[in-house]
């Protein structure tokens, strides 16, 4: 007899619990209200996972009494291989060798360059790059030439990797001439049993992430496929013929072998397998137009997310970071809090607080109900009676009032966290599910109905059990032969068709998710993403997967797995301080001040050029990691202030045009340098002055910095651009708007050999289409070079000092994260952008709603914001928002337009800020700027409004370049945020670099007039003294010193404090300033010394001091050896100028205007010797260094 295969199973391996369900889905079917859970089982997480995976399986067959026969799967969900990644086991992970398709791009980003350091030590082999690629349109940028394969196959097999990945440009959309597959296909021939890896089959548009998921999941693959086998080798003992699947990160499944080929896909399914599994509990999965919140409380913080009404979890952004590392990957939009079983319930300051610290897996031995000492949210519960667990009677000592304001307080927790994760004010139902669901109040601010199903402890063992399968499809296409909608029919038509290659029922099969997104400044191009899920249809996997299970030929032991192998460890950058830290200026030969940049300059710049760019101008992380390797390489970056220009400097200027969809393909190249290669040669230049930025916003604010570099033209960038922002087109600038027809002659250059040159044009605007149009034939991204400009013009028309500023806003971002300050950022921003006079917080909120369409060929879109409610997470340095309730609007063609809000109650709709004004949108969890890539639903977002350099706005042409009407808002007129404040140039701001003394010896005397004058002068002083009381340095010695203290007379403890005080404190103390940050050494080391060393200007009447004497005089021979040292250290080290100062017979507290009976003239006060030192130390240099002066400037001999 044929039995139906109607029960599934599902195994969820947990850090501590392994949990088991089986499912009958035909009784479900009929409407059983335990929704055909038939057995469940929990049993302790082992060491070895497979033989608890057995256990549980084992368990929940017996339970239940299930006939083997009528179980049509097992899924597993497991954290396997995340793990490995994420522990940095190298005993799990390979070596992977990377190989790259691409003529002209790809090389200045080089594979693993994101990367962690430790996990790239253990995993980085081989990477190499080839000829082949594509173009956004899908046409080849270069064929793949099978001679270039089999040399990298060489190299290699040289290095015995057995798994390497394969990397092309725009491989995603590559349906024609398959490119991976072919060098996949060669590479085998070549290399037999090596496991190759094609990012086209791991991951979708955006190329390093693609690469870098790939990476990972060829680490991995061994592994992988091991761990497969050992989950078959358990079924097989269990007498079961059934599949076996492992659930993906988005709630689908892969079989055992698409699972051991892909793992990565498995990585992070936990969440997404409680959301479900609740889903499925409450009898909400079975389609319908709700959504559902999903809390799940574990031990020690619950995760909140929504489940959509396909079934599957709302998705977070479409780049996520695994193990340090960022791919491309979409997962489970969470939003996480502190509240769990194992939350410590205190009181602090008179108020009840829960969490968010935890006593984590310790409850059982921890928590007041098993006797343990400390109060819990579990005690809470078994208190409330919501739970039963422990001995209730332990909790006598609890207060009624207690335990009502940690209810409270745990209800204010989740009404919050059920806030954040919605996206309208429409009440939802909530589902409660984990082990700390007890912990839940009856009702939730923003619930439509608190559900706590059955079974709601193992809910991510039943998600496991009811997965679907899928058919992904993200891919461009073109719309210039078919209308956008038939683009999707045909997209969804190709997921259809891959979700039943996957083991879908056609008749199951529906649309989860379906996208369409314009490409930005691209013609006729759309990307189309969709995803289409079905049930499985389970007889079309026996077979297959039993010969997959039978044919193991690799040895697979049962055998208890060893330590981990860790690898070497690798040395972390030790954090700037982001308050203490100063870039490096310095005079060249000319005598002009030079800010060399080092990659702590290159991070804030990315940070602040993004919020600039008020969204668009494309992520800076790609420049960054390029303009990083410039400076590890020994290149240098110069940025000028205009002050210093020639009057007659050739200056050069420009940057990228074209699609932001395609840089995150091709990366960062070299079009730009290439650009303006052609128009120097066009022209008959050799060489130029400065090079200037065509924008301070995104991608292009670094772009300068590129070309200007001593790798390319080694040229300074001028501290100011041609628009104090982003724009879309390049004719937006204050030099057109001011000097029209400056833009021709002009170059583009495509960075694969194509090059145009524009020579004349009647006006600016046609320049733009012109090139534009030329661009979309050339890859629909280039670099262009402008007509050279004038000192001149950069004085009167540009937006100066914004490099500068840029810097200030990254450093703001900075100092907020290192300070745990991020409530502020945006107020720090405003402070450096010129004040609330300048600058605003225009809104807070979340965002609920992000539209996109196709507007006379460009990207159009807007963004609405909801404001909510941050009591809880305010801050008494806040500052309050322009406007606050209601919502927000921010329309953007690229870059954000204007912000429009609406009243709560719909009575007012107003324009708060406006273009040309930059309005920047801040993610409240990062304090960085979001571009129109990164706007996704609820991100809770911080507004800033800051007002435009009144380049643009003091002619009306200004404002109808730059302002809304030129972007079709012909209605809005126009009005300042505020008043302009020009950023400061860091080369010319005194204040912006003040120097840092640390004065040893600082509570009395000299060293405390040290510190009342440096401060005086605006410097940063850090003041170190011992115990006031205790002996001072050597105005105390003269002053209380005995003539009779002869060098006979001295004891070993005298000889040993003159010894430590003048000598090996000040020495070691100096060792510890030069080494503390090495790149960024002090630039002098001061030692105040006295006559009394001087072994040539002996002093006979100083007779009777001779251990004070002579320890002056060995400091002086110390840091002479000191500057010989640093001299031959060379580099920053030989730049340190260590010098001697006497600083003359000296009235202070300490001598009371005594020095015995010595004849040294006049004293002098503190001030006057202080002041007379600190002018000699103002005029001395590294040329001076190893030297001995007197306070008056006088030269003293050693």
């Amino acid at each position: 007899m044929t039995l139906n295969k109607t029960i599934r199973i599902g195994v969820d391996v947990g850090g501590t619990n392994t949990d088991a369900v089986a499912i009958d889905v035909a009784l479900a079917a009929q409407g059983d209200s335990q929704r055909g859970v038939i057995a469940f089982k929990k049993t302790p997480t082992t060491p070895d996972a497979t033989a608890g995976i057995e256990t549980a399986v084992r368990a929940v067959i017996e339970s239940g009494n299930i006939v083997p026969q009528r179980i049509a799967s097992i899924t597993v969900g497991t954290t396997h291989f995340i793990n490995a990644v994420v522990e940095r086991d190298a005993r799990r992970l390979q070596k992977v060798g990377v190989l790259r398709l691409s003529r002209s791009f790809l090389r200045e980003v080089p594979p693993f360059s994101d990367f962690p350091p430790d996990l790239a030590a253990i995993i980085k082999g081989y990477c190499g790059i080839i000829d082949g690629g594509l173009h956004i349109d899908g046409s080849q940028e270069a064929p793949v030439k099978e001679a270039q394969v089999v040399a990298e196959c060489e190299k290699i097999k040289a290095e015995n990797l057995k798994t390497v990945v394969i990397a092309g440009v725009f491989s995603p959309i590559d349906e024609v001439f398959k490119q991976e597959s072919r060098v996949r296909d060669i590479i085998i021939r070549e290399i037999p049993g090596i496991d190759v890896v094609c990012s086209h089959e791991v991951a979708n548009i955006g190329f390093l992430e693609r690469e870098n998921a790939s990476i990972l999941n060829a680490a991995i693959l061994q592994y992988a496929r091991k761990t497969m086998k050992r989950f078959n080798q358990a079924k097989k003992k269990l007498n079961l013929t059934c599949p076996l699947f492992i659930t993906q990160n988005d709630g689908t499944t892969l079989d055992a072998a698409a699972a051991a080929r892909i793992p990565i896909r498995t990585f992070a399914s936990g969440a997404t397998n409680s959301m479900r599994g609740a889903a499925y509990l409450a009898g909400i999965d079975a389609g319908g137009n709700s959504s559902a919140i999903v809390v799940d409380i574990g031990g020690t913080t619950a995760d909140i997310g929504v489940i959509l009404p396909s079934g599957l979890p709302r998705q977070a952004s479409a780049y996520v970071t695994v193990a340090g590392v960022r791919v491309n990957y979409s997962m489970p939009h969470l939003h996480s809090v502190g509240l769990g079983g194992g939350s410590l319930v205190r009181s602090v300051d008179g108020k009840v607080k829960v969490g968010p610290e935890s006593v984590g897996h310790y409850l059982v031995e921890e928590a007041l109900v098993f006797g343990g000492n400390t109060c819990t949210a579990s005690d809470i519960a078994v208190a409330l009676g919501r739970a039963n667990m422990g001995d209730k009677s332990r909790l006598a000592n609890l207060k009624p009032e207690f335990v009502q304001c940690a209810k409270d307080c745990i209800k204010v927790l989740l009404d919050g966290a059920v806030d954040v994760i919605k996206t309208s004010a429409d009440p939802l139902p909530v589902l409660l599910v984990g082990g700390g669901a007890v912990l839940a109040p009856e009702d939730i601010s923003g619930a439509s109905k608190v559900i706590l199903p059955p079974f709601h402890d193992v809910a991510n063992a039943i998600g496991a059990a009811i997965s679907r399968v899928s058919g992904d499809v993200d891919i461009v296409q073109s719309t210039a032969h078919q209308t956008e909608s038939q683009a999707l029919e045909r997209a969804k038509a190709m997921a259809i068709e891959r979700a039943i290659q996957a083991g879908a029922i056609p008749e199951s099969i529906t649309m989860a998710n379906v996208e369409s997104i314009p490409l930005q400044y691209v013609s006729h191009q759309v990307r189309t993403i969709v995803k289409a899920v079905g049930d499985v249809d389970f007889k079309g996997y026996v077979s297959e997967l039993e010969l997959e299970a039978v044919d193991d030929d690799d040895e697979v032991g049962d055998e208890p797995e060893g330590q981990k192998n860790r690898a070497v460890k690798t040395i972390e950058d030790i954090p700037v301080d982001p308050f203490t830290y100063t870039p490096t200026i310095k005079a060249n030969d000319e005598g002009v001040a030079e800010w060399i940049l080092n990659e702590t300059d290159l991070a804030w710049l990315a940070d602040g050029c993004y919020v600039l760019g008020c969204a668009g101008g494309g992520t800076p992380a790609p420049s960054f990691i390029q303009l990083r390797d410039i400076i590890r390489q020994g290149h240098t970056i110069r940025i000028i202030d205009q002050s210093s220009l020639k009057d007659d400097a050739l200056i050069y200027w420009g940057g990228h045009m074209g699609s932001p969809a395609v840089s995150v393909e091709r990366l960062q190249s070299t079009e730009t340098v290439e650009a303006f290669n052609v128009l120097m040669e066009y022209l008959g230049h050799k060489s130029i002055d400065a090079v200037m930025g065509l924008e301070i916003g995104g991608a292009n604010g670094m772009e300068p910095m590129l070309v200007g570099s001593s790798r390319f033209f080694n040229a300074p960038v001028i501290d100011g651009d041609w628009m104090g922002r982003a724009y879309p087109t390049y004719w937006q600038t204050t030099l057109a708007v001011h000097k029209p027809l400056e833009l021709v002659p002009c170059a583009i250059d495509s960075g694969d050999g194509k090059s145009i040159i524009m020579t004349r044009a009647p006006d600016d605007e046609i320049v733009d289409r012109a090139l534009r149009a030329s661009c979309s034939e050339m890859g629909s991204r280039v670099g262009m070079a402008a007509k050279p400009t004038t000192t001149e013009y950069v004085r009167k028309y540009g937006v100066l000092n914004t490099c500068s500023l840029a810097w200030r806003v990254g450093r703001c971002i900075a100092r907020s994260v290192y300070s745990n300050q991020l409530s502020t950022v945006a107020e720090s921003i405003i402070q450096e952008a010129g004040g609330l006079k300048s600058a605003r917080v225009l809104f807070r909120g979340k965002i609920v709603e992000v539209e996109r369409r196709l507007y006379k060929g460009h990207s159009h879109g807007s963004l609405r914001i909801e404001a909510f409610d941050d009591q809880d997470d305010g801050d008494s340095e806040r500052m309050t928002a322009v406007v606050s309730g209601g919502t927000l609007r921010i329309p953007f063609k690229n870059e954000n337009i204007l912000a429009e809000h609406t009243a709560a109650d719909g009575s007012e709709t107003k324009i708060i800020a406006s273009v040309p004004d930059l309005i920047a949108v801040l993610d409240n969890g990062s304090g960085k700027a979001l571009g129109v890539p990164e706007f996704k639903y609820g991100y809770r977002v911080t507004v800033l409004g800051i007002t435009c350099s009144p380049q643009w706005t003091r002619t009306p042409s200004g404002i109808e370049i730059g302002g809304p009407k030129a972007f079709g808002y012909d209605g809005v007129v126009y009005k300042p945020l505020g008043e302009y404040v020009e950023p400061i140039s860091i080369m010319s701001d005194t204040t912006e670099t003040p120097a840092t003394w640390v004065v040893v010896g600082a509570s009395r005397g000299i060293g405390l007039e040290y510190v009342k004058q440096l401060l005086q002068a605006g410097n940063r002083v850090i003041a170190v003294a011992r115990n006031p009381d205790a002996p001072g340095l050597s105005a105390v010695m003269k002053a209380h010193g005995s003539p009779d203290n002869f060098i006979f007379e001295q004891s070993y403890d005298n000889f040993k404090f003159h010894m430590e005080t003048n000598v090996i404190g000040p020495i070691i103390c100096a060792q510890k300033l030069v080494n503390l940050n090495p790149d960024n050494p002090p630039s002098k080391l001061i030692f105040i010394s006295s006559d009394s060393g001087s072994t040539t200007n002996f002093l006979a009447y100083e007779d009777g001091f001779a251990a004070y004497s002579a320890s002056k005089a060995a400091l002086n021979q110390m840091l002479r050896h000191m500057a010989e040292e640093l001299k031959r250290r060379g580099g920053k080290w030989a730049e340190i100028c260590v010098l001697a100062l006497h600083p003359g017979e000296v009235h202070t507290d300490m001598n009371s205007g005594e020095v015995g009976s010595w004849d040294v003239g006049t004293l002098l006060e503190p001030d006057e010797s202080v002041s007379g030192m600190l002018k000699v130390i103002s005029e001395k240099n590294h040329n001076d260094t190893g030297t001995f002066w007197c306070w008056d400037g006088r030269a003293y001999p050693w």
